[in-house]
């Protein structure tokens, strides 16, 4: 697809109002969301004992996969997730996708991987506030508050699914499935009905991680 064509794209969340309804945050707001749109999201597949498949990934990230198992790592060419001890989520900027993906594919052609461009079957959302743990700990049975900054796992709430990644200690970032995004952002608003929901803007409601990979030029027309 091109980036024209990208660039046209709503957000998963778009019919929802986001970021239509953002309003600045203020000292009262127990739990803020935001969307994080927009992003590319490619899988890599490989074998962390094999060396050409780390060197080569290594080469094109500027830095090595992290093989501790439930690692989040931030690189120059984005944020890693580890999600498998043989799948790593390489979450970029959007305009970055194409050029990720001829690098990743030429450097591994001769090795035993695969490459995956998935950026239009997820989406993000950035859960803070003084009550974001509380929040998450009505929504599964994971241990939120036991998950180290910088770690990353993934779990259930009630049908769906999502990988939470503790970015630093104000918040969360929630990947997601773009097929699930309704249900689970219905979920997300009934689950924090007791908080008071602030919708904010990424900016307002800063990722360290994940925010600095936004390009506006995909933002929704």
């Amino acid at each position: 697809m091109s980036d024209l064509l990208t660039a046209r794209l709503e957000s998963p969340l778009h019919a929802f109002g986001l970021p239509a309804q953002a309003s600045a945050p203020t000292a009262h707001d127990r739990v803020l969301a935001c969307e994080i749109a927009n992003l590319a999201y490619v899988v890599l597949r490989g074998r962390a004992v094999d060396p050409a498949f780390m060197h080569a990934v290594a080469t094109v990230l500027g830095q090595p996969l992290p093989t501790t198992p439930m690692t989040l790592m931030s690189t120059p060419a984005g944020v890693v997730l580890w999600i498998s001890p043989d799948e790593w989520l390489l979450v970029a900027r959007r305009a970055a996708r194409h050029g990720l993906m001829a690098s990743l594919t030429a450097g591994l052609q001769d090795v035993f991987a695969q490459v995956v461009d998935n950026s239009g079957g997820y989406t993000a959302v950035r859960l803070a506030g003084p009550d974001h743990l509380l929040w998450l700990r009505h929504l599964g049975p994971y241990n939120f508050e036991n998950l180290a900054l910088g770690r990353c796992a993934a779990t259930v709430a009630s049908k769906t699914g999502f990988t939470v990644a503790r970015t630093d200690a104000a918040g969360v970032v929630l990947v997601f499935r773009r097929s699930f995004a309704d249900y689970t952002w219905r979920l997300l608003e009934r689950t924090a009905r007791p908080y008071g929901l602030r919708i904010t803007t990424p900016e307002q409601c800063a990722d360290p991680m994940f925010t600095p990979l936004i390009d506006h030029a995909f933002d929704n027309p």
